[in-house]
């Protein structure tokens, strides 16, 4: 059974800053408030880092709001949440992790059905100069396309 895929957040800055080569997906595990404030679209994974720690998957710095209602059950906003994906991903994630300068990086939350679900990118870093050449190929590209719609009116 196919589920539909509704996007909550993504991190842009995770394509800028890191060449991203495998994406995973894994479940988090989440308070009911924290639910509630991403079903509001509260929340931001700018910052946000995964990390793996006595063999389980967690991530750090992913902020979700406090759900307005939620009084004393809000749970801290920058808390660190454990991820759910298997023993076998983990292994694999281990191994690509001990690969110098490789970082796990939270790529894009989204629903799948009723469950929040997360992408998680395997990256290495980008050098400054790269960082630079991706932003003259993307002016370049868009000035093609710009032109390209100004032949089309003649």
């Amino acid at each position: 059974m196919e589920y539909p895929i509704k996007e909550i957040a993504s991190n842009k800055k995770a394509y800028h800053d890191y060449f991203i080569n495998d994406i995973f997906e894994a479940g988090i595990e989440l308070t009911g408030t924290e639910i509630k404030s991403i079903r509001l679209g509260n929340v931001n994974l700018k910052d946000s880092y995964a990390y793996i720690k006595s063999g389980e998957l967690f991530i750090s710095h992913m902020h979700i709001s406090p759900y307005e209602e939620g009084n004393r059950f809000n749970a801290d906003p920058l808390r660190e949440r454990r991820l759910l994906v298997t023993k076998k991903e983990i292994y694999k994630l281990t191994g690509l992790i001990k690969q110098q300068g490789v970082t796990l990086v939270p790529v894009k939350l989204y629903f799948k059905g009723k469950w929040v679900k997360l992408s998680i990118g395997v990256g290495k870093g980008k050098k400054l100069y790269d960082k630079r050449d991706d932003i003259a190929k993307k002016t370049a590209q868009r000035e093609i396309a710009s032109r390209l719609k100004e032949n089309q009116h003649y």
